[in-house]
């Protein structure tokens, strides 16, 4: 069974769901701690474009998740957990006026699973959806 770098909760994706329907494909961009701390920025798809070097970690129901190059080399490590929090913190984000917000949470690889990862193809660069 394939190793995920990348989960969600139940909430989340019924959040998402939510979401979409209002506001189109959207996708999730790990921020990486200039204006939001560490939250995922969730955004309409045409409102963020993702560069080459960007990686692509996976789905999460229908919609993509990417991070900058330098941030995966950070969170190779740990498998992200993305849940839902009460409170709109993420002003750019389009949760922000439902009054939650999209907050990762992580588990740090053990050394089996990191050789496991290893075996696995490494994530995709640049646009994969």
């Amino acid at each position: 069974m394939e190793l995920k770098r990348l989960t969600a909760t139940p909430v989340t994706l019924e959040w998402l769901k939510k979401l979409t329907q209002f506001h189109g494909p959207l996708l999730f961009y790990q921020s990486g701690g200039c204006c939001e701390g560490s939250a995922p920025l969730c955004l309409p798809q045409g409102d963020y474009r993702i560069g080459d070097s960007d990686v692509f970690l996976g789905m999460i129901g229908e919609t993509p998740f990417y991070m900058s190059e330098s941030q995966f080399e950070y969170w190779k490590h740990t498998q992200l957990i993305i849940d839902v929090i009460e409170g709109g913190g993420n002003a750019f984000s389009v949760e922000s006026p439902e009054g939650i917000s999209f907050h990762t949470r992580s588990h740090v690889f053990t050394q089996e699973q990191m050789v496991k990862l290893a075996l696995q193809a490494p994530p995709l660069r640049g646009k994969q959806h």
